[in-house]
């Protein structure tokens, strides 16, 4: 029997429907209701980049325009409801998610141990004790605060002085939380200190079946449809060999079923989805105005797939030298309806008071109209008014041809 088929357009639809982003951008955004979306789209994640505004800021402001930096704060810091951890990379994630990452705790421990092992300077493991007595004694640290009497290096993640690595490894092992940021600093406590104790690893079991159990279903509800590897990639905890055996399961259970999804060059791809799901079809159609997106967002964070549904090919250039960038350091995606149109290139100049556009390439087959350009402008207005700053000013000819 021939697979049930979703065309591009309905593929788009469910997915940005389980990423929030097929609703009016609005609603309150801060206490229940903000953690409500966080929950929805499972976590997110935290960048340090601050050209125009943190990438975890960005996430909840294109969804919440009335969002502020300071009522993440609060959900995380003061009401305990989110807790810091690794997905694919850091991100903050519902409290209530908590006990399924003491699975994650083992499994980082092990890798870490090993890893850091050829990657870090030698004698982390020997500062466990002592930085933990340290944070005993003295409360929450930062890196900056243990390991004073040690070499300390360039600063990059793979010359990080012992104690520091030391921090890390118990972080990533559950022994310490991160209770929150100074200047995007990471500051660690006992995790005894800061979890309630019954969800702590070792006063609650760790079920590694249930746990894979849980964070696949979690991750087919957030994406919609999925491969085996696409489930595996979302909380990156569950091996691909985990993921196959799940999927096999679900379609045994009638928990899912195998689809097919158009991409945007029109290539069919076997996927599951859930069965009793109703027809994407049938799903309203996005806001039309325009977005600007963190690069982390979360229908982009999977360049690969963002690429096979939205065709935009999308990729950081933080790290490549100025002169080899395509387009510049670090370009926000432009999403209009459904639909990828452009990439922006602003940066927010505080000491000058202005938000500064110097680039912005439509994707190929995208008119610029005059009407884009008041959506844009509207926009850019809103994204000024979240950054706190006057003005908004466009450099020179700002509107390039496609790439």
């Amino acid at each position: 029997m021939a697979l049930r088929r979703l065309d591009n357009r309905a593929a788009r639809a469910l997915f940005m429907d389980r990423h929030a982003l097929l609703e009016r951008p609005s609603g309150n955004a801060k206490g229940a209701d903000l953690l409500e979306l966080i929950q929805r789209l499972g976590f997110v994640q935290l960048d340090s980049i601050n050209t125009v505004a943190r990438a975890h800021d960005m996430i909840l402001f294109s969804r919440r325009p009335s969002y502020r930096a300071r009522n993440l704060s609060r959900l995380y810091e003061q009401d305990r409801v989110l807790f810091e951890h690794w997905t694919h990379d850091a991100a903050v994630i519902p409290m209530a998610f908590y006990p399924h990452w003491h699975l994650r705790f083992q499994r980082d421990a092990a890798l870490l141990k090993s890893r850091w092992k050829n990657w870090r300077r030698d004698g982390f493991e020997q500062q466990f004790e002592s930085v933990l007595t340290h944070i005993r004694d003295h409360g929450p640290v930062s890196s900056s605060d243990v390991g004073k009497d040690e070499k300390k290096g360039s600063g990059g993640w793979w010359d990080w002085h012992p104690s520091k690595t030391a921090l890390e490894f118990l972080w990533r092992s559950g022994a310490l939380a991160v209770v929150g940021r100074h200047g995007f600093q990471k500051r660690y406590d006992l995790t005894e200190r800061v979890i309630e104790t019954h969800l702590c690893p070792g006063n609650l079991p760790c079920d590694a079946e249930q746990t894979v159990d849980w964070l696949c279903n979690a991750a087919l509800d957030r994406l919609g449809f999925a491969t085996s590897g696409e489930l595996a990639a979302f909380w990156d905890t569950v091996s691909a060999s985990e993921a196959r055996e799940w999927v096999k399961h679900a379609l045994i259970k009638g928990h899912a079923e195998e689809i097919e999804v158009t991409c945007a060059d029109g290539r069919a791809r076997k996927v599951i989805t859930r069965p009793e799901w109703p027809d994407p079809t049938n799903l309203p159609p996005a806001p039309g105005r325009m977005r600007v997106l963190s690069p982390f967002d979360p229908i982009l964070r999977d360049r690969n797939r963002a690429e096979r549904l939205f065709d935009f090919h999308y990729r950081i250039e933080v790290f490549v030298p100025a002169p080899k960038r395509k387009y510049g350091y670090y370009v926000f995606p432009l999403l209009e309806g459904d639909k990828m149109v452009g990439r922006i290139d602003m940066k927010a100049h505080r000491d000058q008071d202005v938000l500064r556009v110097t680039a912005l390439w439509p994707e190929r087959g995208v008119r610029w109209t005059d009407a884009r350009t008041r959506r844009l402008e509207a926009e850019l207005d809103r994204v000024r008014r979240f950054t706190g700053l006057t003005r908004i000013e466009f450099v020179g000819k700002w509107l390039k041809d496609p790439v």
